[in-house]
């Protein structure tokens, strides 16, 4: 929950105190490594609305709302499982003003350009933050979402910026997350996530060739029916995306508990299925998820 007073002090010090927000940067309290003491690492993602995508099941304003989506961002990091966030500028900005990002993992969102539903989609430019403005501003890391569609050549500019970005946040030394998703369109143009072994096979291990070095790449990928083909692929870290909701929570629920049994992948990237169940739930929501977490890596205490 946000209080009255904490959204006036959020939009007074956004309008009147600019300098607030490197001030909040740099106070930071940060943690001493990505992974927790059991080893796993499990984030919630909000970087959806500046791509223009802001819909969640039947709402296509559901994510609009600014003091909604950090109230139940909140929500979810009050949750000690949860061990940070993925977000864009602005969202990171907000929590930090919020006071709702010490001892928490940050990781910057990059390339926000391909917007949803555009013509340019695939050509997926980076907007937001780069790999100087991550190790300026003390976050963790920088994710790059990577979709391949063999018949678009916005492919081929969007890998380019995505092995700059792996070789340069590798420089600082910061963790590189790149999301790599096939896609082809349909009959009607609309694009149309590939979620077969081997389309996702072929987008891991293209992506795990990024840049000039691997040593701080890891990859978001969706939670495939074959779990031990695809992460078989690269013996890079992985995290299990959240994805678009399904009408059944608890199915999502068992597609990402097959995913992380594999010993590659060491957590969760959640976002819209966390943030926005269909019961409005979100505290309960994450904690299921985190229960999910717990039993597939054989977690007892």
């Amino acid at each position: 929950m946000i209080t009255d007073g904490q959204w006036r002090e959020l939009l007074w010090r956004r309008a009147e105190d600019p300098g607030s927000i490197r001030r909040a940067y740099q106070s930071r309290k940060r943690r001493n490594s990505l992974l927790n003491g059991k080893s796993t690492l499990f984030l919630v993602a909000a970087d959806h609305p500046a791509r223009g995508a802001l819909g969640v099941g039947g709402d296509p304003l559901a994510m609009a709302d600014r003091r909604s989506l950090l109230a139940r961002l909140l929500t979810a990091l009050a949750n000690p499982e949860v061990d940070g966030v993925l977000g864009t500028p602005d969202v990171i900005e907000d929590l930090l003003l919020l006071d709702g990002l010490d001892d928490r993992v940050v990781i910057g969102s990059m390339n926000r350009g391909g917007l949803a539903g555009a013509d340019w989609e695939i050509d997926d430019r980076f907007t937001a933050y780069d790999a100087s403005s991550i190790a300026t501003f003390g976050l963790d890391g920088g994710k790059m979402l990577l979709r391949l569609v063999d018949s678009d050549p916005g492919t081929i500019p969007t890998l380019e910026g995505c092995a700059r970005a792996v070789t340069e946040l590798a420089e600082h030394g910061l963790m590189a997350m790149v999301e790599p998703l096939p896609y082809k369109r349909d009959h009607n143009d609309k694009l149309v996530l590939q979620k077969d072994a081997a389309a996702l096979s072929r987008a891991s291990a293209v992506a795990a060739g990024l840049g000039s070095t691997s040593a701080y790449t890891w990859l978001k990928l969706p939670a495939p029916e074959e779990p031990e083909v695809v992460l078989d692929t690269t013996a890079l870290p992985a995290l299990v995306l959240g994805g678009v909701p399904s009408a059944n929570p608890a199915d999502d629920l068992a597609s990402w508990g097959r995913s992380l049994k594999h010993p590659t992948v060491r957590g969760l990237v959640v976002g819209r299925a966390l943030l926005y169940p269909p019961d409005g739930d979100v505290a309960a929501a994450v904690a299921a998820a985190a229960e999910i977490l717990r039993t597939a890596k054989g977690i007892t205490e």
